[in-house]
């Protein structure tokens, strides 16, 4: 019988029994690439992933049953937040160049692990620490001015404990479709790594291109929306789960599973929304553009007595007089740029669920020509599934009030 794992030992990835202190030993691949570094040699075709692999699979923490793995994506915002803000606040013009460059930043790292097709938990690690951040630079620099009264802290702390519930309740599951026993692949078994990659995103069906242009219809809807579906619109066969979608299912190339009307893949949740979840996902979206902005009016209105919210946040006279006005100033800025990419996403979830279009089926009438832009391009309106605001709004509003039922076609 094998010996349990001590607080400091771990099986590495290559199944061996390994220790925390033997984490710089025997490491081939580090050393090869150093031996190359040195010698100004060329490292060969997937070097630097498999010393990214290595280091990340080294990187762990005692722990009662054996030494716990760290996620190197949840390292970066930790650290490099409070030190970018830090600095920021040192002058004006270096919180210009700090607060202009972190969204470029954020984009181009978005980018990067899209084209990848990688699950990531940078962005869900970076939502809530710059909330816990923000929160505690409030209560530090904030209101032992004296100037916020005990009800308004009061009213803030449960806006954000009311945000957390929702988004909780949003990386719940988001109505994943059950994989037919005996078809699971090992693809599909590894699903708790948080380095999934997909090869297809699996929108194609298996009646040709006719079947692969139609959107897909509505399970279940409102105003009798559920008595019949729009013509030409068929259930499709998914080849990576190997079952039958149901109307307006999607598979999520990231996640690796078929969703019951999948939205989109949401990084900052670092899971789908889809039929089960997507109240939530919004709830989650208001409570923190509320909470955000009441916040951001609450130090302004303590660190630039006397000014408009408007005016205070573009001129606020000695905000740099003292290190404390300007972490503070510093912080809201960065309050405000979230905030205003939050709303946008917001404002486009507002318009989807008016015209009772996802994410996806917007994304695949314009690649299909089938949508129409409306409103400036801020919503596609492909045509088949608005019955109304109201009726639109009735649908959304019942979406996960019963659980879907299962036929024996929609499994195969």
């Amino acid at each position: 019988m094998e010996e349990p794992l001590c607080c400091c030992e771990y099986v590495d990835r290559r199944g061996r029994r390994n220790h925390l202190a033997a984490c710089c030993c025997d490491c081939e691949e580090l050393d090869d690439g150093c031996d190359r570094w040195l010698t100004c040699k060329s490292l060969p075709p997937g070097a630097l992933e498999r010393i990214a692999d290595t280091i990340a699979d080294r990187l762990r923490v005692p722990w009662f049953s054996g030494a716990v793995k760290i996620n190197v994506s949840l390292v970066p915002p930790l650290v490099l937040l409070p030190v970018f803000l830090h600095v920021a606040a040192l002058h004006f013009l270096l919180g210009l160049i700090v607060l202009t460059s972190l969204p470029v930043v954020v984009l181009w790292y978005y980018y990067l692990t899209h084209r990848r097709k990688e699950r990531t938990l940078f962005f869900l690690s970076l939502g809530l620490f710059s909330l816990g951040y923000m929160y505690y630079v409030f209560l530090r620099e904030v209101v032992p001015r004296g100037h916020v009264e005990h009800s308004q802290v009061v009213t803030l702390t449960c806006g954000l404990i009311l945000m957390l519930a929702a988004l909780s309740r949003a990386k719940k599951d988001p109505g994943y479709l059950p994989i037919p026993a005996g078809n699971e692949k090992p693809s599909h078994q590894g699903l708790h790594n948080k380095s999934i990659r997909g090869s297809s995103s699996g929108l194609h069906g298996i009646s040709g291109a006719a079947s692969s242009r139609a959107v897909n219809g509505e399970a279940k809807g409102y105003c009798r929306m559920s008595a019949e579906q729009p013509a030409g619109v068929k259930k499709d066969w998914c080849t990576k789960c190997q079952l039958v979608r149901p109307a307006r299912a999607g598979h999520c190339r990231l996640c690796g599973r078929c969703v019951r009307r999948l939205d989109h893949h949401c990084v900052w949740i670092n899971s789908c929304v889809g039929e089960q979840n997507h109240q939530a996902f919004i709830l989650a979206l208001s409570f923190f553009m509320l909470t955000s902005v009441y916040g951001i009016t609450l130090t302004l209105h303590t660190i630039c007595r006397g000014r408009s919210l408007f005016v205070a946040l573009f001129y606020c006279p000695g905000a740099y007089s003292d290190y404390s006005s300007a972490l503070s100033f510093t912080c809201v800025w960065y309050c405000a740029i979230v905030t205003a990419g939050m709303g946008y996403i917001l404002l486009i979830q507002l318009l989807n669920i008016s015209y009772n279009v996802t994410e996806r089926e917007a994304r695949l009438a314009l690649r299909d020509n089938t949508g129409h832009r409306l409103l400036g391009g801020l919503v596609i309106d492909t045509g088949q599934y608005n019955r109304g605001l109201l009726c639109n709004w009735g649908h959304f509003l019942s979406l996960g009030a019963s659980p879907p039922q299962r036929s024996a076609e929609d499994i195969v």
